[in-house]
């Protein structure tokens, strides 16, 4: 190579090391352009992930592709099982679980015979988040103690916080809060003082908010969101585009995790009865992901549908849950309480059941939703006895977690308000109260405050009405009602608007979906 070009590779290799990505990629991707130069297999792992920070997601599989193909002829299988497991890992954001699967199996063939590397962390980071999802405590376990000596040794940052991270996803499956927590917490500080790469910083927040609520352990959601919206949210140093761009497509210059984020935001939003707030960002996370992170926008269409169905806002509640599923998230339990918004009773029983028959329990706020789901439709309906069950299995789910536990006080409250026992209802009821307004979650209270009043506890309506008037919500009946509109619940408010039309914007396939996080 001419020394003007050994120049501008140094400059490229420079931003590269100061994450400039933008200013790399753009120096790589010329300098790759030339025929009489080549990029070493190094280079092209740095071009493809200047190619990811640069929204050109296609461009960095395919750059990742040349670099396995020449690490390959190098001989190098340290370099070709880590460019074997970003495949994966992108394959999968891109909703290519097959593709995802035969490269995470090629890593292995790289990797798993060569004495201990710093390599087979990633590799071992995802047999244990596989393990544990399908609910196999020792093979995750082993996955970990694979993990955690190589992260050790190789002293990086990065690989310590993710093998703390995966340590704590593993801990929490099991039940094991504080040292599950602990861990997590001990990794995040690794984050917010800023030791880590802008790829594990952005990984790390959103494993951590995901687990955190899964975990239903709102407090750490909470500080972890409004961290993550910080550091992917710098000054805007040059000019917005005059129109959002589609969904899927991620401007130039913008940070990729953003609208991950930002989904992430909805979620802590809508408990905290920030509903406006909640769907203006839910809407704009749906223009910022990526399209290796469409599962992030079928999260924010599916919490944009609960927002406006708490609102009577049914037309548009049914669009945005139908957004979410094209996405590939299943729409439960908003969906089935949407059904018996709408009187059709025998869709919401249908769709909570299939719903909690299908749930891996992986995701312990998801399950103790649909059973306190479950609970509210059979009574509606009248089935007392199936919401006791339901509401007895949310009890066991709760434990001490303070948000599990105001659901569970709350479902077993409405039973024994349905069961005609005013004094365990009123009881119950009360600590219901106390737990919803010691997390901070007006919508939750509001209803237990109805509750209460059915109990005989009248003085607590006008303060129900009241939060229900600040966030434009339909009050629900309380117990016995055939639906929740039985009591003259209001029309949809206004026409679906089209925010991002799945159809015409997604690149991706109907029902394909992934995430980077």
């Amino acid at each position: 190579m001419s020394a003007p070009a050994i120049d501008r590779l140094g400059q490229a290799r420079d931003a590269a090391a100061r994450e400039a990505w933008s200013e790399a990629y753009e120096l790589l991707r010329a300098h790759d352009a030339h025929p009489s130069r080549a990029l070493t297999a190094d280079d092209l792992m740095t071009l493809a992930d200047a190619a990811w920070w640069s929204g050109h997601v296609d461009e960095s599989v395919a750059a990742r592709l040349r670099a396995h193909a020449a690490y390959v002829a190098g001989g190098d299988h340290r370099g070709a099982g880590l460019a074997s497991w970003w495949l994966h890992h992108e394959y999968k954001g891109l909703g290519r679980p097959a593709a995802a699967a035969g490269w995470l199996h090629r890593a292995h063939h790289h990797l798993d015979d060569l004495p201990p590397c710093p390599e087979q962390c990633f590799v071992a980071w995802t047999d244990a988040e596989e393990a544990t999802a399908r609910g196999d405590r020792a093979s995750a376990l082993a996955a970990i103690r694979r993990m955690t000596g190589p992260a050790v040794r190789s002293g990086g940052p990065d690989l310590l916080a993710l093998s703390r991270q995966a340590e704590a996803s593993v801990l929490l499956a099991q039940g094991r809060r504080a040292e599950g927590f602990a861990q997590l917490d001990e990794a995040m500080r690794a984050v917010t003082a800023g030791e880590l790469s802008g790829m594990f910083t952005g990984l790390l927040y959103c494993l951590a908010i995901d687990l955190c609520m899964r975990s239903a352990d709102l407090a750490r959601a909470v500080e972890w969101t409004n961290a993550a919206m910080e550091w992917c949210s710098p000054p805007w140093t040059g000019r917005r585009p005059a129109e959002p761009p589609p969904l899927g497509v991620t401007p130039s210059g913008e940070n990729p995790f953003r609208g991950v984020c930002r989904a992430h935001r909805v979620a802590v939003l809508d408990l905290l009865g920030a509903w406006a707030l909640a769907e203006a960002e839910a809407r704009q996370a749906c223009r910022e992901v990526s399209v290796d992170c469409l599962e992030a926008a079928a999260a924010a269409y599916y919490t944009a549908g609960d927002v406006q169905r708490r609102q009577g806002r049914l037309e548009e509640a049914a669009v945005s849950y139908a957004h979410a599923h094209e996405l590939g998230r299943i729409p439960q339990p908003g969906l089935a309480l949407l059904r018996l918004a709408q009187g059709r009773v025998e869709a919401a029983v249908a769709g909570v059941g299939l719903a909690l028959a299908c749930d891996s329990g992986h995701d312990l706020l998801g399950r103790a939703r649909l059973l306190a789901a479950r609970t509210e439709v059979a009574l509606a309906v009248g089935d007392v006895p199936g919401a006791a069950g339901a509401a007895a299995e949310l009890e066991v789910l709760a434990g001490d977690v303070p948000l599990l536990r105001a659901m569970a006080d709350t479902a077993r409250g409405a039973v024994a308000l349905a069961e005609s026992r005013p004094e365990p209802a009123r009881r119950l009821l009360r600590r219901a109260l106390g737990g919803w307004l010691g997390l901070g979650v007006p919508y939750e209270a509001a209803r237990v405050r109805v509750r209460l009043a059915a109990a005989g506890a009248r003085g607590e309506l006008s303060a129900a009405r009241a939060v229900f008037e600040r966030l434009g919500a339909v009050p629900t009946p309380v117990v016995g009602m055939r639906s929740a509109g039985a009591r003259g619940s209001p029309p949809a408010r206004a026409k679906p608007r089209a925010w991002g039309r799945v159809g015409t914007t997604d690149p991706r396939p109907a029902g394909a979906r992934g995430s980077r996080s």
